[in-house]
């Protein structure tokens, strides 16, 4: 009897332990109403960092021009025109209302044939240091196809001169300037084209200078 006893007390103690570890467990959540408890793992936060383009801008001038591709090629393989293959000057125009129109013209003095595609960079200079004279040209029209050159072969982008007089002179501030500075279409190396007139120093209320996109001579 004694033997059974004991056999009958050990088996209850481990019945009462075994109830003492289910409690202890977490199985049922007594403050959900005796609901299974669950725990629900966070999703993970993921931030796409949005894509950035540099752009790089002469730091003598704001009006550096766009358009060719940035491998220094069209979209034909043909290489950009660097400033150093071109020459540059400006060519008679025509008269309109408060304003004068005339191209720029570029002539490949390279010995290899090189493209030209967009809007160059256009601004009024003046003084012995070529500082910048009022807002930069503002490009007008759509963007142009790319214009090939041969060696001696030339191509143009039609500016137009918008008379200072237009403007109030408090706010355009007129000023003598003696040239244009000119960036081609992709380039950050600038050229010079004489042509004394008067620009605005002030901010005027309207662009007193705009270029179209490169076309064929």
């Amino acid at each position: 009897m004694r033997m059974r006893d004991k056999r009958i007390g050990t088996f209850l103690a481990a019945v009462a332990a075994t109830a003492v570890l289910a409690g202890c467990s977490g199985g049922t959540d007594e403050v959900n109403g005796g609901t299974p408890a669950t725990t629900t793992a966070a999703p993970a936060a993921t931030t796409a960092a949005p894509g950035a383009t540099a752009v790089t801008m002469p730091a003598a001038d704001s009006g550096a021009g766009t358009g060719s591709q940035a491998d220094g090629g069209g979209a034909a393989g043909v290489p950009r025109c660097t400033s150093a293959e071109l020459t540059l000057t400006l060519g008679q125009g025509d008269a309109g209302a408060g304003s004068v129109y005339r191209p720029l013209v570029f002539t490949n003095k390279g010995s290899r044939t090189c493209e030209l595609t967009g809007f160059p960079g256009v601004s009024y200079v003046a003084g012995d240091d070529g500082h910048q004279v009022g807002p930069a040209a503002v490009m007008n029209g759509p963007h142009g196809p790319e214009i090939s050159m041969a060696p001696g072969r030339s191509s143009q982008a039609q500016v137009q001169f918008v008379q200072v007089a237009n403007f109030d002179a408090a706010v355009c501030k007129p000023t003598a300037v003696r040239g244009l500075r000119v960036y081609p279409p992709g380039e950050t190396a600038s050229m010079f084209v004489p042509m004394e007139g008067m620009g605005c120093a002030g901010d005027p209320p309207g662009p007193q200078l705009s270029v179209q996109t490169m076309t064929a001579a």
